[in-house]
């Protein structure tokens, strides 16, 4: 059997892993974070390694793509969204009309206080997410998941109120 080490598989699969990752989470911190999750899990179980059932490379993708599924998993994210895509609520001439603005504080306030606080400091005080997730001392992907579900909500209750 062949000697490998964690430093030379590092060395050797660091780009391809964080090219795998970077392709499924948009999310930089979040990518880099599981970059190093993934050489963890190498490195913790190395000693496990059998050169004889599969290659390095087809060993260290099925721990990256794991890594990343459960990580979607966990997050309850089924498919990872720009976090600066437009919401049509918010992008719509025919919500930004005078008529519409007081149905639109109506609808905010019928949102919850964490929701109201994501979209307060998203579109009023335009913050990206991550830094939304900092401020409220939550994940990223808590305040993502929030921030859709909240958009979500007020489109329908936008539809409601028209």
């Amino acid at each position: 059997m062949t000697e490998i080490s964690s430093e030379q598989i590092y060395l050797d699969y660091r780009s391809k892993v964080a090219a795998y990752i970077s392709s499924h989470i948009r999310n930089k911190e979040d990518a880099e974070d599981l970059v190093s999750d993934v050489f963890m899990k190498v490195h913790a179980s190395l000693d496990k390694f059998d050169e004889k059932k599969a290659s390095v490379s087809t060993w260290i993708y099925t721990i990256t793509r794991n890594t990343v599924t459960d990580f979607l998993r966990r997050n309850h994210i089924s498919e990872e969204l720009p976090e600066d895509a437009p919401s049509p609520l918010l992008t719509e001439e025919s919500y930004m009309k005078e008529e519409t603005l007081s149905e639109l504080a109506s609808a905010l306030n019928e949102l919850e206080d964490d929701e109201r606080r994501i979209i307060a400091l998203r579109y009023g005080s335009g913050f990206p997410l991550t830094e939304i997730a900092e401020k409220l001392d939550l994940s990223y992907g808590a305040v993502k998941i929030r921030h859709r579900k909240a958009l979500n909500k007020l489109e329908e209750l936008m539809k409601n109120k028209i």
